[in-house]
């Protein structure tokens, strides 16, 4: 008898879950994914893009540094080919990101699982997250995905 009522007890509870609006339980915190920064402490769109991703899912760590040739170690150590440079360096998962690629792009190589080394939004793109500038058009740039062995490809235009 008392197997019966916890099943009534349980039944009862997860029939009144489904009778929820879907905006209660869209309202469930969902976990944010870590991503790592590394930047130097002067760069102000840097912080930007921090504050993009950080709206978009991601809990960045940053990493500031301030000498600009241990910068570039790192992301030579990363596989960040020398022509896919920008300001600053994130590695989430497996992958390298670098420069202003868009939140909903770093999202996507995550849940494709591209064999690749990472993305890349090379140089200092106006319009780009982070690089946004009031009265300024946009310019139009490629997310390159990259590879271990330096070639890219397009993986996204805006």
């Amino acid at each position: 008898m008392t197997d019966r009522r916890r099943f009534l007890a349980l039944a009862g509870l997860a029939a009144a879950g489904m009778m929820l609006p879907r905006r209660v339980l869209a309202w469930t915190p969902l976990k944010k994914t870590p991503i790592t920064v590394y930047k130097s402490p002067s760069c102000g769109c840097c912080g930007k893009w921090i504050e993009h991703i950080a709206a978009n899912g991601f809990e960045p760590k940053v990493i500031d540094i301030a000498d600009s040739a241990r910068l570039e170690e790192l992301k030579t150590t990363s596989g960040i080919p020398q022509a896919m440079r920008s300001c600053h360096l994130a590695l989430v998962g497996a992958y390298a990101v670098e420069g202003h690629v868009p939140a909903d792009l770093i999202t996507r190589m995550l849940r494709e699982l591209p064999r690749a080394r990472g993305l890349s939004v090379p140089g200092m793109v106006v319009g780009s997250p982070g690089m946004e500038a009031p009265g300024v058009a946009a310019q139009h740039y490629d997310v390159l995905l990259f590879q271990h062995d330096g070639t890219s490809r397009v993986y996204a235009s805006r």
